[in-house]
């Protein structure tokens, strides 16, 4: 190995040791409450160091949330590669949402977090054009499902102009249920004792909307929850429901340091 690769191969590895000293200050200390020199110290660099990989803490911020979302990819994969209903495919790709923020709901606070004008809007064109690159092997994986689903006539091809047009409902659901959820007292559990069934219900009241074939009858709950757990063990190996879903903790204000 050449000193040109080795040196790259030792910056790239120093970048994911600062990334994990981060996820690990965030878990312990709260997400508010991170600082660039806190995340040096971990590392036992001098904060120059750091600043090398990371213009900001706004910059450091969307990198780690980036490769949070990449450590779902796989489960997106398997949604679109299952060998089943285009219509089911989709509604995989939300439960492979749920199943990631059932088991690591601090990724989902985070990327809450760094979507917002506060972050993102402080952070690098630079780091934003390579986190958006990064994720877009997640965007194709649900495209090819809409591809799919006109090709072989489960969706009116009218509807979907582009793949894009389309999925972007089902994902403003989730985002949208998922941001309820983690907000203590906005759902309250005797109002709201099933969100997760209510999330899905509401999709499929939203595919039906697209005439995407075979329409499902959301207010079947028996059908729903029966579909929910066929997917879930098919296509994730895993059990339905998933857990509940934690709600978001108050933190002190930001440190810019």
């Amino acid at each position: 190995m050449g000193t040109k690769d080795r040196r790259q191969r030792e910056f790239a590895e120093r970048e994911q040791r600062f990334l994990d000293a981060a996820q690990a200050l965030i878990q312990r200390d709260g997400l508010l409450s991170l600082q660039m020199s806190k995340v040096a110290e971990a590392c036992d660099y001098a904060i120059g160091t750091l600043y090398q990989h990371f213009a900001s803490k706004e910059d450091l911020l969307v990198a780690l949330a980036t490769r949070n979302c990449l450590s779902r990819a796989h489960l997106f994969e398997r949604a679109a590669a299952w060998p089943g209903p285009t219509r089911e495919r989709m509604v995989a790709i939300a439960l492979a949402d749920v199943i990631v923020l059932g088991e690591q709901p601090e990724h989902f606070r985070l990327a809450q977090f760094v979507w917002t004008e506060v972050v993102w809007g402080a952070a690098s064109p630079q780091a934003r054009q390579r986190s958006l690159e990064a994720v877009e092997p997640l965007g194709r994986a649900v495209d090819r499902i809409v591809e799919d689903a006109v090709r072989c006539g489960d969706l009116p091809a009218a509807v979907a102009p582009s793949p894009e047009t389309l999925t972007i409902g089902p994902w403003s659901l989730c985002l949208g249920m998922h941001t309820l959820m983690h907000a203590e007292g906005v759902l309250p559990s005797a109002q709201f004792p099933d969100p997760y069934r209510l999330l899905f219900r509401h999709v499929h009241y939203l595919l039906n909307g697209y005439g995407w074939q075979p329409l499902f009858d959301p207010a079947d709950d028996t059908a729903l929850d029966g579909q929910l757990a066929r997917l879930t063990r098919g296509i994730f190996d895993c059990a339905w429901p998933p857990g509940p879903a934690p709600v978001s903790t108050s933190g002190k204000e930001p440190s810019h340091g």
